[in-house]
C-alpha cells in the first residue's frame, strides 16, 4: 500500500512540474516589443512641450518658517498676539504639580520634593547619608536606544 502512495505522489509531482515547465517555456516565447528609437535633440523638444499640465486646483503647501510655526502654536486663540495667559498655559500645570499646599508660591521643599523623594528611597539603610552603591541608584534610567534599519 505504501509503494502505491509513494508511486501516486510521485507522477503527481511529476505532472505538476512538466506543466510548470511547458507554461514558462511559452512565456519566454512571447514576443517583446521594439525598444524605441533614441530621441533627437529634435524630438526631445517636442516631447518637453507636450508635458501634462498642471493639475487645476492643486493645494500648495505653506511656507511657514519654524518660528511662525511655533508662534501659531501658542497663539491658541488665533488673534496674531501672544497673552500672558497663552503663554503661561503650559506651565501653570506643571506648577500645579509642585505647589503641594496650592498657595500659589512654591517653597524649596516643594521644588525639591521629587530629589528629596529620590534621596529618602536611595536611602536604604536610613542613615541620612548615601553610600557609593545607594547613589549610584540614583541615576537616571537611559532610554534603549533602537537603531533605524533604513
Amino acid at each position: 500500500m505504501k509503494r502505491i502512495m509513494v508511486g501516486v505522489a510521485a507522477i503527481l509531482l511529476a505532472t505538476t512540474g512538466g506543466v510548470l515547465f511547458w507554461q514558462g517555456h511559452a512565456e519566454s516565447r512571447a514576443s517583446l516589443p521594439d525598444a524605441p528609437a533614441a530621441l533627437g535633440p529634435t524630438s526631445a523638444r517636442l516631447f518637453a512641450a507636450t508635458a501634462l499640465p498642471e493639475l487645476p486646483g492643486a493645494p500648495e503647501a505653506s511656507q511657514k518658517t519654524r518660528e511662525q510655526k511655533r508662534f501659531h502654536r501658542v497663539d491658541k486663540d488665533d488673534d496674531g498676539k501672544i497673552t500672558a495667559a497663552e503663554l503661561l498655559a503650559p506651565r501653570q500645570k506643571a506648577f500645579a504639580k509642585l505647589d503641594a499646599d496650592h498657595n500659589g508660591a512654591l517653597s524649596f521643599n516643594e521644588w525639591a520634593a521629587k530629589t528629596i523623594g529620590k534621596f529618602q528611597g536611595a536611602d536604604d539603610d536610613r542613615s541620612g547619608w548615601l553610600t557609593a552603591t545607594e547613589y549610584a541608584e540614583t541615576a537616571p534610567k537611559r532610554k534603549a536606544h533602537t537603531r533605524c534599519s533604513c
